[in-house]
């Protein structure tokens, strides 16, 4: 083939526009209030990230380098949150890895420095930090946690840490039912080559050993999508990426069932494309604990007459647990992004040929 031929089609390689169905998640971010409804007064808190490593964490709220401050205690000027920036550490058990992202406070020997204490309460959106406008200080029973990774953990677990013994903190009786979503992005199978589907899967907890049926809960979900990228700050109460999220979900009950792989979970974005200018996706979802009756046989979730797993009745909705905001940034996939450089680099190579044969005449 002629080399002005060859030129021509990389050029037109090069320019060709990336389809929205090569897009691809590049990071995950999620930001949560969290009540301390544990009945003891938590010392920190923990976030596992099961089978990830800890480059894999870009970002931690308040953490250095993220526009906020990160020292401890109440003061906005100086802190968002009293345990200020976390450790972010890698762990092993056995062929199980992973990195823990811990919020602690400060032991002296005698005493801890900061401490949450335990409580139920009810924020008007994500607003247990310093800038949040709910009064946040010592008393306030709940705090506000985010964390950014580049790839999905395969699994997340939240927990408030007690002190077991001087100066010695555990998370064994302070796990927390505040499910995390697990996002995906496949082709619409419709319009292989239009705007993708993006999927964030919620799963309830699992039900304890011998028993049929997990605890339930509730689930509200908000969301929408925007023409720019999220970034975790984007993520807290008040802000304008939250407040434009609109209610894809009134009410849901989730509950889980052993032996049922298929119970207990919410699958957000009900197999939609995303629009064509959509460069992140954002969903918010509110946590209430069931407090309806259960079937004291197997533990299952039972309604009055006329209610059910999406109408709850007056008595179902209990203490509400927290909310998470989630966001996906999407850009294009890295071979299609590598296929536009192959295409520039051969057209740089072929205008170099073309000067030295213009040269050598």
């Amino acid at each position: 083939m002629p080399w002005p031929a060859v030129l021509a089609g990389a050029v037109a390689l090069t320019f060709m526009p990336l389809s929205a169905a090569s897009a691809a998640v590049i990071g995950f971010l999620g930001n949560f209030d969290v009540i301390n409804d544990t009945g003891q007064t938590a010392y920190g808190f923990e976030i596992e990230l099961e089978g990830i490593h800890s480059s894999e964490v870009t970002d931690v709220f308040g953490g250095p380098g993220r526009g906020f401050p990160t020292g401890r205690g109440f003061d906005p000027a100086t802190s968002v949150e009293r345990y200020g920036s976390p450790s972010i550490v890698e762990y092993t058990n056995g062929a199980i890895f992973g990195t823990r992202v811990t919020y602690s406070a400060i032991y002296d020997g005698t005493s801890w420095d900061y401490s949450t204490p335990s409580g139920n309460f009810v924020t008007p959106g994500d607003n247990c930090w310093s800038g949040g406008g709910v009064g946040y200080g010592p008393d306030t029973p709940c705090d506000h946690f985010g964390v950014g990774t580049s790839v999905n953990p395969t699994k997340t677990t939240y927990r408030w840490l007690h002190e077991v013994s001087p100066g010695v903190l555990n998370g064994a009786a302070g796990v927390v039912q505040l499910p995390a979503p697990v996002w995906e992005v496949v082709p619409d199978p419709v319009q292989p080559d239009g705007p993708p589907i993006v999927f964030a899967r919620i799963e309830a907890p699992d039900p304890p050993p011998g028993q049929e049926f997990g605890d339930a809960l509730w689930v509200k979900v908000f969301t929408t999508e925007f023409e720019d990228e999220i970034e975790l700050e984007d993520l807290v109460g008040d802000n304008q990426h939250v407040q434009q999220a609109e209610t894809e979900i009134e009410w849901q009950l989730l509950q889980k069932e052993v032996g049922n792989p298929s119970s207990g979970q919410l699958e957000s974005g009900l197999g939609l494309p995303v629009g064509p200018k959509a460069a992140s996706i954002l969903r918010r979802y509110e946590f209430y604990e069931f407090s309806g009756m259960y079937d004291p046989e197997n533990h299952e979730a039972r309604f009055d007459p006329g209610f059910g797993d999406t109408n709850p009745g007056p008595n179902d909705v209990g203490t509400y647990l927290g909310s998470q905001n989630a966001a996906a940034n999407l850009v294009p996939e890295p071979n299609s992004i590598a296929l536009a450089a192959s295409a520039i680099a051969a057209v740089a190579g072929l205008a170099a040929m073309r000067r030295r044969r213009t040269h050598a005449r």
